[in-house]
């Protein structure tokens, strides 16, 4: 999350259930839903969007005003949070949405204004990426998109909690 993600305009906010999810949470559900549409843009150049103008675009937003659009949260659903152990070099407390590809304003195939951050940008069908080798918290995320996707869908949002001195697992309700 960005300083000003918080003061970001949306087209349309969080849905009810995953906005209550993160109800009194630190950054805000607000900042957190810029905050995922903004790094889905930066770093696929896809975008969550509806038409709309911006009044002045704040910083980082210039590229994504330019196609007309005004981030759109509507179709973001929390799913998972996960904050990583101590120890490590860097930290984390993560926020995982699923966005349904259909939602997109454009092509889904249009990677072209990606960030250089990555490079060979391409859907990877979600059986195949599981046979990848990567990291644990991104097998644990994936099986839970795996069981939604199934109609299988568990109580309540995931969240690996490594705060405190004892890593601990529960599920967010609202």
């Amino acid at each position: 999350v960005d300083a000003g993600d918080a003061e970001v305009p949306l087209a349309a906010p969080l849905p009810d259930h995953s906005a209550a999810l993160l109800a009194g949470s630190v950054p805000s559900a607000h900042a957190l839903a810029v905050a995922a549409i903004r790094e889905l843009f930066e770093e696929t150049g896809l975008t969550l969007g509806r038409s709309g103008a911006w009044p002045l675009p704040p910083e980082g937003w210039h590229g994504f005003a330019a196609r007309g659009l005004v981030p759109d949260a509507s179709g973001l659903r929390l799913i998972f949070r996960a904050i990583t152990p101590p120890g490590r070099p860097r930290r984390f407390d993560a926020r995982f949405f699923l966005a349904d590809a259909g939602a997109l304003a454009g092509d889904p195939d249009d990677f072209s204004a990606a960030a250089d951050e990555l490079s060979h940008l391409h859907w990877i069908a979600l059986a195949e990426v599981r046979r990848l080798d990567l990291p644990f918290i991104t097998e644990v995320v994936l099986a839970e998109v795996a069981a939604l996707l199934a109609g299988q869908p568990q109580p309540g949002v995931p969240f690996f909690d490594n705060s405190g001195t004892r890593p601990t697992f529960r599920r967010l309700t609202a």
